[in-house]
C-alpha cells in the first residue's frame, strides 16, 4: 500500500461530505490509512523535498518505487499518468522480444546464386537476403573478418568473378525503414537510422572532417565505410585559427544526399560525426561489394537494392552461405547499455507472428499480446516504436515496474535481461553517474532522454538488503538537463541508503 497522502483533497471531501449531510444515518467511514514507519516516513519526505525544488516546478514527473519483496509502495507520484518514456521503452522492447524469441534467438544471413557457376565465373547475380541481423559491424574489424570468411565460402565453391550484380533481398521486413512519429530533422543523425532486413554498421557511417590548407578553403571530408550509397554535399570552410568549430547535417527523409554545413578552424585537428544512411540495404549489398572486390573476386554488375530490380532470375534454393547473428542475449548488451536504437526498432518488427514480411505494425500486435498477458493495461502503454525515439510513445510509470517485475520473477528472462541494464558509475549510459554513492554499482537500470524527457527505470538495494523495482519520469521541463537528471539520481541514492 502507499503511505502518500493528499490530505487537501481529503478536507474537500470531507467539506463536501457535510454539505451535504442529512437526518439519514451516516454510512461507516473507511479507516485511516496506518501511518508510515518513521524510516519510510523519511524517505518519502526527502523525496517530496527533491521533486519540490523550485528548479523543477514547471516540469511534471512520474514515479513509481516498490518492493520486489513484499509489492508494498514506497512512493507513489501519478504512477498511472501516460508520459513519454524516451529510451525506458526499450525495456518494453527487450521483455518482448525475450519472451516471444527466446535468449538463444539468432538472425540469419543467406547468400545464394542466380545463376550457373561454370568455369569459375557465376554467369548471372549473387542474392544476399537479410532477416534484420542489427550486428554486423565495421567497428574493431568486425565486417572485414566477416565478409572475408563469405568471399573464402564462395571461392570454395568456385566462384572467381561475379558476371552479375550484388542484389540486396530486405523482402522480409515492411519497405518501412523510419518509425512512426520520429522527427524529420533527426533524420540525419546515426540514432534515426532507417531499421530494414539488411544491415551493416548499424546502418551509419563515420564522416571525418579536416581543415583545408589555409582559411577560407573548403574542409576535406571523408565517409567510411565504402559503399553508404550517400552523397555527400560539403558546406564546411576553414575558419581561422582559434576560431569555433560549428557543424551541421541534414538530410531529407527518403533523399540520399547529406548537406554537412559549418566551419572548423585551421588550427584544428579531425572531427568526426556519425551519420545515418538513406537506404541499409542498399549500404550493405554495396559494402558487400566492395569487401569480395577487395578479398580477390572480380565483381562486374553494382550493388543494387533487389526493389530496383526487375529482371532478377530466381535465386538457387541451397545457399552458397549461411551466417547466423550472435543470440539475442548478446544482441541486448548493445541494445541496453549503449542504447542503441536500431537493435530495438529491428526487435519489434521480429517478434511479428509468422514467417512472412515483418512489420512494426504487427510488432506492435504482439507486443501487446504479450503485456496484457503479464497484466498491463493497455491503457498504461501506448506502443508505437521500440525505441521510444517517437513523439507519439506514452507509458506510465507503473507499467515499467510491472513488467520489471515480471521479467524478475520469471527464471527464463531474469537474468539475460539484468545483465544488460547499464550499472551506476560503472558502464553504458549510467557510466558516469551516481559515482561514490551507495548506488553505484549497485543500481542497474535503463535511461532514457530526449527533448524535454529525462527517464530511468530498474533495480536497486537498499542499505539493508531488500531488492525496489522503480520508474522515474520527467516531462516538459524546460530546467537544463543535467539538473534534471541530478534531481533523478538523488531520488536513486536515496533508495540505496534507505534502511527499514
Amino acid at each position: 500500500m502507499s503511505y502518500r497522502n493528499n490530505t487537501s483533497a481529503i478536507l474537500v471531501v470531507a467539506l463536501i461530505l457535510t454539505g451535504c449531510a442529512t437526518t439519514n444515518p451516516r454510512p461507516p467511514s473507511t479507516p485511516a490509512a496506518p501511518p508510515a514507519p518513521p524510516a519510510l516516513s523519511a524517505l518519502i519526505r526527502d523525496i517530496d523535498a527533491i521533486l519540490a525544488q523550485p528548479a523543477l516546478q514547471h516540469g511534471y514527473w512520474g514515479v513509481l518505487v516498490k518492493s520486489l519483496a513484499n509489492d508494498d509502495t514506497l512512493y507513489a507520484m501519478n504512477a498511472r499518468k501516460l508520459l513519454l518514456p524516451a529510451s525506458t521503452m526499450k525495456i518494453v522492447t527487450l521483455a518482448v522480444a525475450a519472451e516471444k524469441l527466446g535468449w538463444d534467438y539468432r538472425y540469419e544471413t543467406t547468400i545464394r546464386a542466380a545463376g550457373p557457376i561454370e568455369a569459375g565465373v557465376l554467369r548471372g547475380d549473387l542474392m544476399v537476403s537479410g532477416t534484420g541481423d542489427p550486428g554486423l559491424v565495421a567497428a574493431d574489424g568486425m565486417g572485414e573478418r566477416v565478409f572475408a570468411e563469405w568471399a573464402d565460402r564462395l571461392k570454395q565453391r568456385g566462384i572467381r568473378t561475379i558476371a552479375g550484380r550484388i542484389i540486396g533481398d530486405d523482402n522480409r521486413f515492411e519497405e518501412e525503414t523510419l518509425g512512426s512519429g520520429w522527427m524529420w530533422d533527426d533524420l540525419p543523425d546515426d540514432y534515426s537510422a532507417g531499421i530494414g532486413a539488411l544491415q551493416f554498421n548499424e546502418n551509419a557511417v563515420r564522416v571525418t572532417l579536416a581543415p583545408g590548407p589555409a582559411a577560407g578553403d573548403s574542409a576535406a571530408i571523408s565517409v567510411a565505410p565504402a559503399g553508404s550509397g550517400l552523397t555527400v554535399v560539403n558546406g564546411v570552410t576553414t575558419g581561422a585559427p582559434g576560431s569555433p568549430a560549428s557543424i551541421r547535417t541534414r538530410r531529407l527523409p527518403g533523399s540520399a544526399t547529406l548537406e554537412v554545413r559549418g566551419s572548423i578552424p585551421l588550427d584544428a585537428s579531425s572531427s568526426t560525426l556519425q551519420a545515418s544512411v538513406d537506404n541499409p540495404t542498399l549500404f550493405f549489398a554495396g559494402a558487400l561489394r566492395h569487401a569480395l572486390i577487395a578479398n580477390g573476386i572480380d565483381v562486374r554488375g553494382p550493388a543494387v537494392d533487389i526493389d530496383d530490380v526487375r529482371d532478377a532470375a530466381p535465386a538457387a534454393a541451397d545457399p552458397l552461405v549461411s551466417y547466423r547473428s550472435a543470440p539475442l542475449s548478446a544482441l541486448a548488451l548493445r541494445l541496453m547499455k549503449a542504447s542503441q536504437n536500431q537493435y530495438a526498432e529491428t526487435l519489434l518488427k521480429t517478434v511479428s507472428d509468422g514467417t512472412g514480411v515483418r512489420s512494426a505494425g504487427a510488432g506492435r500486435l504482439a507486443a501487446q499480446a504479450i503485456l496484457e498477458g503479464w497484466g498491463v493495461p493497455a491503457s498504461e502503454l501506448i506502443l508505437r516504436d521500440g525505441s521510444g525515439l517517437s513523439r507519439y510513445d506514452f507509458v506510465t510509470p507503473a507499467a515499467l515496474v510491472a513488467i520489471l517485475v515480471h521479467v524478475d520473477r520469471d527464471a527464463r528472462l531474469r537474468e539475460p535481461f539484468v545483465a544488460s541494464l547499464p550499472i551506476a558509475g560503472r558502464d553504458g549510459t549510467l557510466s558516469t553517474r551516481m559515482l561514490g554513492t551507495p548506488a553505484e554499482g549497485n543500481v542497474r537500470a535503463k535511461t532514457g532522454s530526449m527533448t524535454g524527457v529525462r527517464a530511468i527505470a530498474g533495480y536497486v538495494a537498499t542499505a539493508d538488503g531488500e531488492r525496489l523495482v522503480f520508474s522515474i519520469v520527467a516531462n516538459n521541463f524546460e530546467t537544463p538537463a543535467d539538473i534534471v537528471n541530478a534531481a533523478t539520481d538523488a531520488i536513486v541514492v536515496a533508495l540505496a541508503r534507505f534502511r527499514r
